[in-house]
C-alpha cells in the first residue's frame, strides 16, 4: 500500500511540473543558424568573398552581409557523400561501417 501511495505522489509530482514548465515562457530566444553545404563550391565562388567572382550569389551576399560568415572549414574527405555522412552522423567518415560504394 505505501508503495502505491510514493507512486502516486510522484506521478503527480511528475504531471505537475510538467505543466508548470509548459506555462512558463522563455524570454530569450537562441540564434537563428543557417547551415549551406553545397557540393563543388569553391572558397572564391561566392560574391562576398571575392569581389570578382563570375558567378552572381545575391542572396548568399545578403546573408553574408547581415550575418557572421564562417572561412575556416575543413573538409576530411574530396566528395560529398562522405562529408554529407559526417553532418548528418556526427561522425568522421572513416569510422562508418559501410567499405563499398
Amino acid at each position: 500500500m505505501r508503495t502505491w501511495i510514493n507512486m502516486l505522489a510522484a506521478s503527480i509530482a511528475l504531471c505537475a511540473s510538467f505543466i508548470s514548465s509548459g506555462l512558463q515562457v522563455d524570454a530569450a530566444e537562441g540564434p537563428n543558424v543557417i547551415f549551406i553545404l553545397a557540393d563543388d563550391m569553391g572558397y572564391g565562388d561566392v560574391g562576398a568573398l571575392n569581389p570578382e567572382s563570375k558567378i552572381k550569389t545575391p542572396n548568399l551576399d545578403a546573408l553574408a552581409r547581415g550575418g557572421m560568415v564562417f572561412t575556416d572549414a575543413h573538409s576530411s574527405s574530396s566528395v560529398c557523400t562522405p562529408t554529407r555522412y559526417g553532418v548528418l552522423t556526427g561522425r568522421y567518415n572513416w569510422r562508418t561501417k559501410l567499405q563499398n560504394g
